[in-house]
């Protein structure tokens, strides 16, 4: 496995793909530019591992490509995957010390990195980080709760149409696209990492996802690439009418 590389092409706040949605959203230019005074990129291969629970950390983080996974460890050493980083996700909490989960990219990775003392000392400068990142905080309780629900009460079916309806959700927010008709995206989880993260078995994710393609909800191009004909019907299918519990 190769080593954490620090990216060999950083780009500048204005060109940056999840400027509109990461923790700088609100930022002005002077803002900016102070940012780029303590910012760096870190790049990792998918199955690398981000960061170990309980690790010191240094930095904090915006997700700008690729998906990483959140997991906890049971005292018995089962593993539990707990939460998913998409692009825009925040990684790392100011004022915590130590990590609070393992953090492991599942495809290629590129995360745009602060150094801790100084974004903490920027929090304080400028409310416009501190406003943001508390409205990101807030979305994830928000999204915490409503997996809660989604484990605790949803059928199998109702499962793995609502983990599709959060990640086409979040696609379209990224590329600035309504949630709603015809939807395209790419699935960044394997079967096996849906079950994991849905709380069933591998054979019933396959099962379900099989029934969503006969019954015309969702349609397939090899195992990743999904097309969701009218999105309506998707979060008729997921029992939510509404946000699909995770915020765009």
């Amino acid at each position: 496995m190769s080593k954490m590389e620090i990216a060999k092409h950083p780009q500048s706040c204005e060109g940056c793909p999840i400027r509109h949605r990461a923790v700088c959203a609100r930022c002005e230019e002077d803002e900016l530019a102070q940012l780029e005074q303590i910012k760096y990129y870190r790049s990792y291969q998918a199955g690398q591992p981000i960061i170990w629970s309980g690790d010191q950390m240094d930095f904090v983080a915006s997700v700008v490509s690729g998906i990483a996974t959140l997991t906890q460890t049971l005292e018995d050493g089962r593993r539990q995957m707990v939460g998913l980083l998409l692009p825009s996700d925040f990684v790392g909490r100011p004022g915590r010390a130590t990590a609070a989960f393992d953090v492991t990219a599942r495809t290629d990775v590129v995360m745009c990195c602060f150094r801790k003392k100084p974004f903490e000392d920027m929090m304080v400068a400028v409310p416009h980080i501190g406003q943001r990142l508390l409205e990101m905080t807030l979305d994830e309780l928000d999204a915490a709760r409503e997996w809660m629900l989604l484990l605790g009460r949803k059928t199998a079916r109702e499962k793995v149409a609502s983990l599709l309806s959060i990640i086409a959700r979040r696609d379209a927010g990224l590329h600035l696209k309504e949630a709603s008709g015809k939807i395209v995206f790419d699935l960044p989880l394997t079967r096996e990492e849906m079950a994991d993260y849905l709380g069933l078995t591998l054979e019933t994710v396959s099962r379900q996802i099989s029934a969503l393609r006969k019954d015309g909800v969702i349609s397939l191009d090899g195992k990743r690439h999904v097309t969701v004909p009218n999105f309506g019907v998707l979060l008729e299918v997921a029992g939510d009418d509404s946000d699909g519990g995770m915020p765009s």
